[in-house]
């Protein structure tokens, strides 16, 4: 099968780029970022260009596309490690309300998102990545639900105007809550990050919302695999342009770099650990297109766990060869390479890491 991009995702994947590469400056410093720490700089350049709507459709204001051209897009967010929140809005948000809300789920969500609205999941657990069966329950009171429990590894939470929070709903199976996070109940508390980017814990207790904001109206196992699904391809999506950055910075480094009198990659056994990161890239790269793919198509279990898997069980050492072959150049915060070793370091740990990932496909 062929994965290559079409026109138009070709073009996307330009213009992505083009808005990251000019903005890169401000993304380097201080200059520009909100107080939660993220750079609203380069999340206002990325509205501007409408690459925050591409996934919405045309009523709510967007380009109507989908995953493909959303992958596209964090891609190239995760090549130059912008610390946006583009991961929670398209690939937590946009892509499951636009697949499974109502109309009116979409209207209320989706519009604002082509002007930088920010969106979140709250998917995981504690110690319970992206649960079949979660924890937190909803129990219906007349027009209401009621939300109880905990949810952990929250992007974004504190600037996000809506949460998709998985649920298990007293006597009829799960589902997905769209939750405001300043509703009554809903407590916010800041955790760590590799990358210094905002992560929260959330506590529900007892939140009420109304029985409306179910997404899609209803329960079922699809939706909350969806979401799963989109999240996946979304985490992975962003890794491998991360990876793919970073096999760039490497390569580069090792060309320039000499040693007794020989540029580095002249040297047989750093040709061939540069090999070793081209492959990991590359597989998981087409891992994460096949899993695109294969989501557009309306069906892709296998192909987005296949690529978790290939995510948490390769990246992070190919990762870590990077650091090796700069050196003590790799160790010194002014060089870029540590910024796609935390990101990696993060999305790995949102999927639960290799052995979880290994489970979702055994499963």
């Amino acid at each position: 099968m062929d994965f290559a991009l079409d026109g138009t995702q070709e073009q996307v994947r330009e213009l992505a780029d083009d808005v990251l590469r000019r903005s890169a400056d401000h993304g380097r410093t201080d200059h520009g970022r909100t107080d939660g720490g993220w750079d609203a700089v380069v999340w206002k350049a990325l509205a501007g260009a409408d690459l925050l709507s591409l996934a919405v459709p045309e009523q709510q204001g967007g380009s109507g596309l989908g995953v493909v051209e959303t992958a596209v897009v964090l891609g190239e967010i995760g090549r130059r490690t912008a610390d946006v929140p583009a991961l929670s809005t398209l690939a937590f948000g946009v892509l499951p309300v636009t697949r499974f809300g109502t109309a009116a789920q979409r209207d209320d969500v989706l519009r604002g998102v082509e002007s930088g609205r920010v969106l979140t999941g709250a998917l995981n657990e504690p110690a319970d990545p992206l649960p079949a069966r979660p924890r937190l329950t909803a129990r219906r009171d007349g027009s209401e639900l009621v939300l109880s429990g905990r949810k952990t590894a929250v992007q974004h939470a504190d600037a996000a105007e809506r949460m998709l929070v998985s649920c298990t709903v007293d006597g009829e199976g799960t589902g997905i809550a769209l939750v405001d996070p300043a509703s009554s109940g809903v407590t916010l508390h800041r955790t760590p990050s590799s990358t210094g980017s905002p992560e929260h814990t959330a506590v529900f207790d007892d939140v009420r919302i109304s029985a409306d904001d179910l997404l899609g109206g209803r329960c079922g196992p699809d939706v909350l695999e969806g979401a799963h699904e989109f999240a996946m391809v979304g985490i992975c999506s962003l890794a491998r342009g991360s990876l793919a950055g970073a096999l760039e910075l490497t390569s580069e480094h090792v060309r320039t770099r000499t040693q007794f009198g020989r540029p580095l990659a002249a040297f047989q056994a750093v040709a061939g650990q540069v090999a070793d990161v081209y492959i990991a890239s590359r597989t998981l790269d087409l891992a994460t297109r096949a899993a695109c793919w294969g989501l557009a198509s309306g069906n892709a279990p296998e192909d987005c766990r296949t690529a978790a898997a290939w995510l948490t069980t390769s990246a992070p050492p190919a990762l870590h060869t990077c650091h090796h072959l700069h050196g003590g150049v790799g160790l010194d915060v002014t060089c870029p390479l540590h910024r796609h070793t935390a990101l990696v370091k993060d999305l790995t740990r949102l999927l639960g890491g290799a052995e979880a990932s290994h489970d979702r496909i055994a499963s």
